[in-house]
């Protein structure tokens, strides 16, 4: 959603200038370039409506306390606007750049879920399991105890969204999490590829979390002019994603593109994109895909793909747009959405 890559303070314009055009959440990515938080306490100063959030924080690099105490931080600063959103990124980036072991994603990721809402009840924390807390006997000083967070959140249950790919994941996010923000998923894909795991995370769903929210869509041109440098920017974005994002035989945004019915393509793209040839990596991606995957070309064709997100279930509509008219584009999706 931010356009203008390591240029905080363009990025923050943007969102002001979104904001008024009629934007409802700004997403702030965290992988291995500027951190998210500090961008998102910028925009929580920066705007008085629009809500912010994390796509994402990855999991390791932050204990679940810290990750508590950012969320609540972060919700205070904003008037109760912040939305954490919360994912397992890598072996790449977390071993690579991290220098931590990636395991037991989906174990560590319910665990932190619950750790933070008890932070935010102002709960004394104990817990046993990946995050003992306190250490146990034998390790450390053995002086820590219980504490609770000093500070009165905001709000006792901020929102949490996690980026799940895998079946077993998703089922923990489908149970636990109030929003889902899937990557390389097509509308169309998502019972035939994701129901099953969908249907056993809210047989376990608490009814006070309500409805599972899920964001959908991407790069977004309704000019006709923009159409190609949106198309390749989009070609950009997947080709990195499922051709480098991960190594051959673990990249989970390739398992998916492979899983929607494009097994062959993954392959060739991956191939391409490891080989150093990133230009045809990017040919190679489908422009079927492209076309389904990107709200990008004329008004009917982008209110249909708007139309095959709301039938199968998304209820965000996430844009990052490519226009020359940003009042106009948005006041177009904003009544094609009412």
């Amino acid at each position: 959603m931010l356009p203008y890559g390591d240029d905080p303070i363009r990025n923050a314009d943007a969102v002001t200038d979104m904001e008024r055009a009629g934007l409802d959440v700004v997403w702030a990515a965290e992988a291995y370039s500027f951190d998210a938080v500090s961008l998102l306490g910028y925009l929580a100063a920066r705007t008085e409506r629009v809500e912010i959030g994390s796509a994402i924080l990855p999991i390791y690099s932050r204990t679940p306390a810290l990750t508590a105490m950012t969320a609540a931080g972060l919700d205070a600063l904003s008037g109760g606007r912040f939305n954490l959103g919360l994912g397992a990124s890598g072996p790449q980036v977390i071993e690579g750049f991290h220098g931590v072991p990636y395991d037991k994603p989906v174990a560590r990721t319910r665990e932190i879920i619950e750790i933070c809402r008890r932070t935010w009840r102002r709960e004394r924390l104990t817990n046993e399991g990946i995050y003992p807390l306190p250490l146990p006997e034998g390790q450390g000083t053995g002086l820590g105890k219980p504490l609770k967070l000093i500070n009165h959140p905001k709000r006792a249950d901020i929102p949490i969204w996690v980026a799940a790919l895998g079946d077993k994941n998703l089922e923990m996010t489908a149970e636990l999490a109030h929003g889902w923000l899937p990557h390389v998923v097509l509308p169309e894909k998502i019972q035939e590829v994701f129901g099953d795991a969908l249907a056993a995370g809210f047989a376990k769903r608490a009814p006070e979390l309500g409805p599972l929210q899920i964001t959908g869509g991407g790069i977004c041109a309704l000019e006709e002019e923009m159409f190609e440098p949106a198309r390749q920017a989009a070609r950009g974005m997947y080709a990195l994603y499922i051709g480098g994002m991960g190594a051959r035989g673990r990249n989970f945004y390739n398992t998916v593109f492979a899983r929607q019915g494009y097994a062959d393509e993954a392959k060739i793209v991956q191939d391409l994109y490891l080989d150093g040839k990133k230009e045809e990596a990017m040919a190679a991606l489908p422009d079927e895909f492209i076309d389904k995957v990107a709200l990008i070309g004329p008004e009917g064709h982008v209110r249909e793909r708007i139309a095959a997100l709301r039938e199968n279930g998304f209820t965000h509509l996430h844009v990052n747009p490519m226009t020359s008219d940003l009042n106009g584009t948005f006041e177009k999706l904003k009544s094609w959405i009412s």
